[in-house]
């Protein structure tokens, strides 16, 4: 036992000391036993016989190259491909129907006579009914399963962002908003604890960071939807497009198992106890990552559904007054920025850890920000836009790994929803108050106020525990 001691803390000391990277990553110091939140059965240490790569041996080039490779994808078992194609067209298609709101904002502020304060508002009731919905299908996915709980979630968003091409009052267009809300929470808790808990310990940050990159390539395919549609038919003709994902129902009942996991506890018969969030370590490791999340999403929200008004919007109302098409060309290579973000960080968390790569990711986000925000050249706003889109969402990627990790399984899909939805709920000013500090300062000063919420979650990120490696109950 001595001796299985010795290698542990020898072990550790290898991952931890500067020379163990060689300079390949920053090297912060873990959370001490004492840290609040620091969950004493989560270490460093990888699961048993994992084959994640680990930062001890990255000086060498072949290491880099296994750790970018993509053979896990190619090695990925029927159960796991399906979970990852499952999970990230369902969210992929959740934001396209988020996307559509703002990349159509600046239309429906004129065509109902709104103010940038009642357009942020709306916005906001939908980030508060995801925080509901986010509960309310995480309760479900552990109570009947991962996959009825995913498909249900997937038919509320897209026919209420249907239903938001037949709004004529600000109230209907809220409601269903509001509805699209509910389906967008629970969209990401289940399609989230789907892939978490099929796919294995040292590939599951890279599925995870797959799955939540898909949001990118949503948010370009709502972009291109706009172009194609919005100058010909309307922007009511836009939001019908939004009930296209209910067909990946269909393909999602006949092709897609459920976890092995959830199955073996399904048999067991085992009680969902709710009284478990409550015990010490759960509770703590809650809060922490729940207040991370707000800070970090009330970053994203207030800044990402405000940007497409930013480019378009006259300078008179505090936008930078750029064409439709110019717009719609800047987005799009924002997006290809939020892509390559979410898709990188699942290898760099699977091969840096957790903690790491979401610090640096907010720290570079709080510093880009304001700079992005004062810009007024259009080579500026072109040059910036990817690497605010970069370092500014790719952190989302780790977010599901650490949450999935950090709870026990009997209520992991629940406390993965509540923890990552009420972060969204409380977000759900950002919008509002961006478009409130908008009416006097314009919209690009007021992006300083996302800066300072990206440092608060790089800050709260140093006292996280560390989880990769994890194999989940």
């Amino acid at each position: 036992m001595a001796d299985s001691n010795t290698r542990a803390k020898s072990y550790t000391h290898q991952v931890t000391t500067p020379e163990s990277v060689d300079g390949c990553c920053l090297v912060l110091p873990d959370a001490s036993p004492g840290a609040f939140g620091y969950n004493r059965r989560v270490t460093d240490l990888p699961a048993p016989q994992s084959s994640v790569a680990q930062p001890a041996a990255l000086s060498s080039p072949l290491n880099f190259k296994r750790i970018f490779s993509f053979d896990w994808l190619r090695d990925a078992t029927p159960p796991e491909r399906s979970s990852l194609i499952a999970g990230g067209l369902g969210w992929m298609l959740d934001a396209m129907d988020v996307m559509l709101y703002s990349l159509v904002l600046a239309f429906l502020i004129r065509e109902f006579a709104m103010d940038t304060r009642t357009a942020g508002l709306l916005n906001s009731l939908t980030l508060v009914a995801s925080a509901i919905g986010g509960l309310l299908f995480g309760v479900l996915a552990d109570r009947i399963g991962r996959i009825r709980s995913l498909m249900a979630s997937i038919l509320v968003y897209a026919l209420a962002s249907a239903a938001c091409g037949f709004s004529h009052t600000i109230p209907q267009l809220a409601t269903f908003r509001f509805i699209l809300g509910l389906g967008m929470g629970g969209e990401w808790t289940t399609g989230a604890a789907l892939i978490a808990e099929t796919w294995r310990a040292e590939h599951r940050g890279k599925a995870l960071g797959f799955m939540q990159s898909a949001y990118a390539i949503g948010e370009a395919i709502a972009a291109l939807v706009v172009a194609l549609i919005l100058p010909h038919f309307g922007w009511r003709p836009v939001f019908l497009v939004g009930v296209l994902p209910a067909i990946l129902v269909f393909w999602i009942q006949r092709q897609v198992p459920e976890p092995e996991l959830w199955k073996q506890r399904a048999a067991r018969k085992e009680k969902v106890l709710f009284r478990k969030l409550l015990d010490k370590g759960v509770l703590r490791n809650g809060i922490l990552a729940t207040s991370m999340n707000a800070f970090s999403m009330f970053g994203y929200w207030g800044l990402f559904t405000w940007i497409p008004s930013y480019l378009s919007l006259p300078p008179e109302k505090g936008g930078r007054g750029l064409s439709l098409v110019t717009t719609t060309t800047f987005f799009l290579v924002i997006c290809f920025g939020k892509w390559l973000g979410y898709a990188l960080f699942g290898f760099f968390s699977d091969a840096f850890g957790r903690r790491k790569p979401y610090f640096l990711y907010l720290l570079i986000a709080a510093a880009l920000v304001p700079i992005y925000g004062m810009s007024r050249s259009a080579f500026w706003l072109l040059a910036l836009g990817p690497f605010v889109a970069f370092f500014g969402t790719g952190y989302f990627s780790g977010y599901a790994a650490i949450a999935s990790e950090l709870f026990p399984g009997e209520i992991r899909a629940a406390a993965m929803g509540l923890s990552y939805n009420i972060g969204r709920g409380l977000s759900a000013v950002a919008p509002f108050a961006v478009g409130a500090l908008a009416l006097r300062y314009g919209i690009g000063p007021a992006f300083f106020l996302q800066a300072g919420a990206f440092l608060m979650a790089a800050l709260l990120a140093l006292a996280l525990p560390e989880t990769r490696g994890q194999t989940l109950d």
